[in-house]
């Protein structure tokens, strides 16, 4: 049995919860370009759930912005998909299944563009979501004209100026856009974007007077793990517990957060955030930004290497060993906590740390530790180096987790294998990939000089950190007695206490 508004009420409301059929009927507020499932596991679960709670009573068109793909599956089951939330909370294994209505329809921007424009005109519509990846985010020389233009920033020029033209450039008929594609300030870069290709175009200065003065870009952080689709193995146990099958079935952590920068009015709009406490909007959701880039990201990224060197596979893997599990609690609270660069009350940094460990106990959730060391440098870069100089400007010491993060990162990048732009390094004779924009670097390094000198060079490259590290007292020495030690006597001897 197919998932779909005809099969739906068939199915047992003790394993999932159901939606009500009057939820179908509700107008469309909402215009999301996007059909991924991170959008599906966070602004959609909440719009839904508001629906659910008759707070918000609207929902979503998606847009559908590349060829790539196929949303037959949406059409299929009218838009109804599951979301499994699986996850940790206070050490207790959370489930919840959810049958969610809040998408009414999805639409190709390459085929169906004049349908879009339509939805334009619609008085109900009230809020623009995305998710285009980061790489969305980007000016890119576009015609508003085309059929569709390529761009999505283009996309939504071209909706917007729709929209004033029907409704002629009346307050009333703002809208609040609200990305969520993750780069820091992304409200505020998608509006200078837009507002640039208005001018590339000839706009009329009416339009974007009505573009800056009545339409609301919100800068937003979302936090929830969503893997892709389940493989086939999961997916198959999922549909035998439920009791259907379910193209769309998205799994999903418990823990969720949306925070959204605004005021009264944009909260006035967004009336979806009373129904859960995971979607927060204040006027500054910098705090959000820190707690998760150091801690959560921060973490991971100080830990990846350490815990791949281990022998561990997946993030769960390491929090169901004792030492190691230690060593990131520690990590996380001791050091990376009590360094973040902003001020953050110690309540606050000890609650958001106990939900990552419960985050990282998942035992739903496969995140393994070898994607996480994607991009490594330059992640320790952002995440990293600022904790790093905030606890040399609070403690005057060495953060020796920090360090031994450090280390291992070296020797994660000890390529032994070059094949064009490929670089592979090897534990235990396997070998692994190093995907990593500074990899060919690091592999002359570990060809020409001493783990001493590498780091002494890595750490010394201010092209890498905007900063010379070796500067810090004794850091340096310390990454190298941790560097030579993990090589002399294997990772777990290093973490030890």
């Amino acid at each position: 049995m197919l998932l779909s508004k005809a099969t739906y009420k068939k199915i047992g409301a003790d394993i999932v919860s159901v939606p009500d059929e009057k939820l179908f009927g509700l107008p469309e507020k909402v215009l999301q370009f996007g059909t991924g499932v991170l959008l599906r596991g966070l602004p959609d679960y909440f719009i839904d759930k508001a629906n659910r709670k008759g707070i918000f009573n609207g929902r979503i068109v998606i847009v559908k912005s590349t060829d790539s793909g196929d949303s037959a599956a949406f059409d299929q089951q009218d838009g109804l998909y599951t979301l499994c939330m699986r996850g940790v909370v206070n050490g207790e294994t959370v489930e919840e299944n959810v049958i969610s209505s809040a998408i009414s329809r999805v639409l190709s921007a390459g085929k169906e563009w004049s349908v879009i424009l339509q939805c334009a005109h619609n008085p109900d519509l009230s809020v623009i979501v995305s998710n285009t990846t980061e790489v969305g985010i980007a000016l890119v020389k576009d015609d508003i004209n085309s059929n569709p233009p390529v761009s999505y920033p283009g996309k939504l020029l071209a909706f917007l100026y729709e929209r004033f033209k029907a409704f002629k450039g009346s307050a009333q008929s703002g809208l609040v856009i609200v990305p969520t594609e993750l780069i820091s300030d992304n409200g505020t870069k998608l509006k200078l974007i837009v507002l640039e290709l208005a001018s590339q175009n000839k706009l009329e200065t009416t339009f974007t007077e009505w573009l800056n003065n009545h339409n609301f870009f919100c800068n937003s952080l979302v936090d929830r793990i969503v893997p892709g689709k389940p493989d086939a193995t999961v997916k198959a146990a999922l549909e035998t517990q439920l009791g259907y099958q379910d193209e769309l079935i998205t799994m999903c952590e418990v823990y969720s957060l949306w925070a959204i920068e605004g005021d009264d009015h944009i909260k006035s709009i967004l009336s979806f955030a009373t129904a859960d406490k995971g979607v927060v909007i204040t006027n500054d959701i910098t705090i959000f930004k820190e707690l998760k880039l150091r801690l959560l990201n921060g973490t991971h990224t100080l830990s990846c290497g350490i815990a791949f060197l281990a022998g561990f596979t997946t993030v769960k893997q390491a929090m169901d060993d004792a030492l190691l599990a230690g060593f990131i609690k520690e990590l996380m609270t001791i050091e990376m906590g009590k360094a973040i660069p902003y001020p953050v009350p110690e309540k606050e940094a000890t609650e958001f740390a106990l939900h990552v460990i419960d985050r990282f106990s998942n035992p739903s959730i496969a995140h393994q530790w070898i994607s996480i060391t994607l991009n490594y440098t330059s992640k320790l870069k952002m995440r990293v180096v600022p904790v790093l100089q905030q606890y040399y400007k609070v403690y005057n010491a060495i953060p020796e987790k920090v360090a031994i993060g450090f280390a291992a990162w070296l020797l994660f990048m000890k390529a032994v294998k070059k094949d064009g732009h490929v670089y592979e390094g090897e534990l235990n004779g396997v070998a692994y990939p190093i995907k990593d924009e500074m990899a060919a670097y690091f592999f002359n390094l570990w060809q020409n000089l001493s783990p001493e000198a590498v780091v002494k060079t890595a750490l010394s490259n201010a092209a890498l950190w905007d900063t010379d590290l070796t500067l810090m007292p004794d850091f340096a020495k310390s990454v190298t007695e941790k560097l030579q030690k993990i090589m002399e006597l294997g990772m777990m001897a290093v973490i030890k206490p």
